[in-house]
């Protein structure tokens, strides 16, 4: 059976970016040096630092794909891309801005209206607006098409009534964007009335409740919504097209580095702790790295050219989560080998472990996942 190309190769090669990436890890060598951080597992979600985010900021890293007129650097997703890289790869703590840089801006650029441009975008690239996404709730799993949260005209805007679960960062953010009913359910097409809205995380009737993990540790909440009122200007895109901008915004959530480096602080020093019996093993995942981030390149691309890249997102996604969970695991079998591990080694590794379950269900599961790629490409 043939299958299709999902993307061509990207335009522009991350490797011609060298002295990007040398300024990117002259920066982080500093901030270590200077004890600013330590690396960090699931840095893009966990670890969460404003001043992190304002020193790059301060250098032009965050909002890169943003255009000047609205207070962005005008560069590509290619050297976005980089950058993001370098930081993950760090483990650097870059929560704070992930969701609204990543997600929020390309949905912006392309959804929102010019007024939402200009109050939004130049706060998110001074790394001064941090912004959630709320499209998962309570029971509904992976099945965005079954929100119960909805959304009822009103004088002047929306009254909306639900809530939101495994919103990272709600606690924190500013705002962020939500999934509601706006009109009746229908039976032929489930994903129809659905619509965005900006939500304001401080309004009145809204209540953030932390999601503790098994470890004590918390970024993930769950927010309700009670008679929360939002403005027509806070309109999300058009009333009723909330499902054909969420697919859209999911092709960023699903495809990027985050999606295959979570783990790779661990990696990094697992390096330097396999002997030779484990090489092969040590080989086969940083070959997959080297796939994944080729992958994630050419998406990058993609986007940048406004092609569709669902499929392909959705693909990294899978290859990307599952190896993430494989690195930690290959760590987690060094520290039942006998010998002596330092406490930072440890503590690194357990919290791989300890963060990989959520690795292939955050994003939409893996299971799911595998469903709309088979579908895409046809295969029954």
């Amino acid at each position: 059976m043939h299958l299709p190309r999902l993307v061509p190769p990207t335009s522009g090669d991350p490797a011609d970016h060298r002295e990007l990436r040398r300024q990117v890890r002259d920066f982080l060598d500093a901030q270590r040096a200077a004890g600013s951080f330590a690396p960090a597992v699931d840095c893009w979600l966990t670890a969460w630092d404003e001043n992190f985010t304002r020193a790059l900021a301060e250098r032009g890293w965050i909002g890169m794909t943003v255009p000047t007129r609205y207070g962005g650097q005008g560069r590509s997703f290619i050297e976005r891309f980089v950058v993001t890289e370098e930081l993950l790869v760090a483990g650097a703590p870059v929560a704070a801005h992930w969701i609204a840089d990543r997600q929020i801006v390309p949905s912006l650029l392309k959804y929102g209206t010019e007024d939402q441009k200009q109050f939004f975008l130049p706060g998110i690239a001074r790394g001064e607006i941090f912004f959630g996404i709320g499209m998962s709730e309570p029971e509904s799993g992976s099945d965005l098409a079954s929100v119960r949260t909805t959304a009822v005209r009103t004088d002047g805007g929306w009254t909306i009534n639900g809530s939101k679960i495994w919103t990272s960062g709600a606690h924190c953010a500013h705002a962020f964007i939500v999934l509601a009913r706006t009109g009746p359910i229908d039976p032929t097409d489930r994903h129809a009335g659905l619509s965005q809205f900006i939500v304001d995380l401080h309004s009145p009737g809204v209540e953030v409740r932390p999601i503790e993990s098994m470890t004590g540790t918390h970024h993930f909440n769950e927010v309700f919504l009670t008679d929360v009122f939002v403005p027509d200007s806070m309109v999300f895109g058009r009333i009723g097209m909330g499902w054909k901008q969420v697919t859209s915004e999911l092709s960023f959530e699903r495809s990027g580095p985050e999606r295959f480096l979570s783990t790779f602080p661990i990696l990094g020093q697992l390096c330097d702790r396999v002997g030779d019996d484990g090489k092969a093993e040590l080989g086969y995942l940083v070959s997959r790295i080297a796939g994944l981030h080729q992958m994630s390149a050419a998406i990058s691309g993609a986007l940048e050219r406004g092609d569709a890249a669902d499929i392909a997102a959705a693909v990294t996604k899978v290859l990307g989560t599952t190896m993430e969970g494989d690195i930690a695991e290959a760590a987690h079998l060094t520290l039942g080998d006998g010998a002596p591990s330092e406490p930072e080694w440890v503590d690194l590794v357990t919290a791989g472990v300890d963060q990989r379950p959520g690795f292939t269900l955050r994003g939409g599961t893996n299971e799911v996942l595998r469903g709309v790629i088979a579908r895409g490409l046809g295969i029954r």
